[in-house]
């Protein structure tokens, strides 16, 4: 066990039993964090290749889509 695995565990062993879920919840949410995340980054990473891709077909320039975002924008603010 690393002094790092030691310091967690004596932390540990420092809190109140009622607390003691909340920390293997924890523990459980890190782990699946680090399952997903190369799954989740793989996928945007398709998903902004394919939309730029679209773009350059239908020859869209940047500008033409911060616009078309800015445009957007402006129009959810005035209807708020």
């Amino acid at each position: 066990m690393t002094s790092l695995e030691q310091a967690i565990m004596r932390e540990i062993a420092d809190l109140p039993e009622a607390r003691l879920p909340d920390v293997l919840a924890f523990i459980r949410y890190l782990k699946l964090t680090l399952a997903e995340e190369p799954e989740i980054d793989e996928r945007f990473e398709k998903a902004l290749r394919s939309m730029r891709a679209r773009a350059e077909k239908m020859n869209l320039m940047e500008e033409d889509i911060e616009a078309e975002v800015r445009a957007v924008r402006e129009g959810h603010a005035s209807r708020t």
